[in-house]
């Protein structure tokens, strides 16, 4: 009888072994979490791994880059990651159920708890940003006269950007500016100029930001001049000095880019691994908008220039 009681309990363990695995790899893998608030969505990023049987992750809390979060575990059927923080300040507390394909929970900050969804991201099929494409009419997001091809990401502000001698430049506390029309695959081409120790961005869809910072003569790291934000440095530094005008060119095919800076090739067609912090939405397979940073420093723009791709070639 003891022998019966004994294989009972083992196959029970087995049984609830296999449960809290099956429980664990319903969150295994990357998220795109969307959450609501009064002014604006609130855009998440979340990777989920597990290593020799402890689970690990990495967090994109709305901007900045990714973080890794060490203190993640189970709570019955629920995921539970703790972000660091200090004592007076605890980092956000993430809780999670998945099936698998959704994820529903809430992000607690503080005295605010954000209800959030998350679905995996898409599966892209094979594409090449350099490949023989076939493009349509170019419009023109800014030709020196006009700013009524922009909308504003915070609509509560006024935009504070202006048109000075048929450039374009944000003033203090400038709004970003987002294209009214929507683009899928395309080239955007941009020229500016940035003030000393100046930062914007070129959001590609909305989603994906190339950064735009005055680095000149600076090691290339995934922050710097045309890095797909904190997920890939460019290829080489080809940024110009503070106060010259510089060119960007941009081809975008599914999630693949090939970005040419100052006449340099500084991504070959690289991969857009995930949103980066800022996007505007996780809506990854759909058209986007172009999102031009005004929040930072001083920027001038004398042109931007997106020219539909309306066959991509292999």
């Amino acid at each position: 009888m003891r022998q019966r009681h004994t294989c009972i309990t083992l196959f029970l363990g087995l049984l609830l072994s296999i449960t809290i695995s099956a429980d664990r790899k319903a969150f295994l893998g990357r998220w795109n979490l969307s959450g609501a608030s009064p002014n604006s969505d609130r855009i998440y990023w979340l990777e989920v791994k597990e290593e020799n049987g402890k689970l690990s992750a990495m967090f994109l809390n709305r901007g900045g880059s990714p973080v890794r979060v060490d203190d993640v575990r189970m709570e019955g059927d629920e995921l539970v990651l703790q972000m660091q923080g200090r004592a007076s300040n605890p980092g956000p507390t993430i809780r999670l159920r998945a099936d698998g394909v959704k994820a529903t929970g809430t992000i607690a900050s503080g005295t605010s708890t954000v209800n959030v969804t998350g679905l995996r991201p898409p599966r892209w099929e094979n594409a090449n940003a350099n490949g023989r494409h076939t493009y349509g009419t170019p419009v023109a997001l800014f030709d020196g006269q006009s700013l009524a091809a922009f909308g504003v990401q915070n609509k509560n502000q006024p935009m504070n950007w202006s048109i000075e001698d048929g450039v374009m430049t944000n003033g203090e506390h400038a709004n970003n500016l987002v294209s009214k029309e929507k683009f899928k695959d395309f080239k955007v081409q941009a020229e500016y100029k940035l003030g000393p120790n100046s930062n914007s961005g070129i959001y590609l869809r909305g989603r994906y930001e190339l950064q735009v910072l005055d680095d000149y003569g600076k090691p290339v790291e995934p922050h710097g001049h045309m890095a797909i934000y904190a997920w890939k440095a460019p290829l080489v530094n080809a940024s110009k000095p503070a106060g010259e005008w510089q060119t960007m060119e941009a081809v975008v095919v599914g999630n693949r880019v090939t970005v040419t800076l100052n006449g340099q090739r500084v991504h070959d067609n690289a991969v857009l691994e995930a949103i980066t912090g800022g996007a505007l939405d996780a809506n990854e397979a759909e058209p986007g908008p172009i999102m031009i940073q005004g929040d930072h420093e001083k920027v001038w723009f004398k042109k931007v220039t997106v020219t539909p791709i309306t066959k991509a070639g292999r």
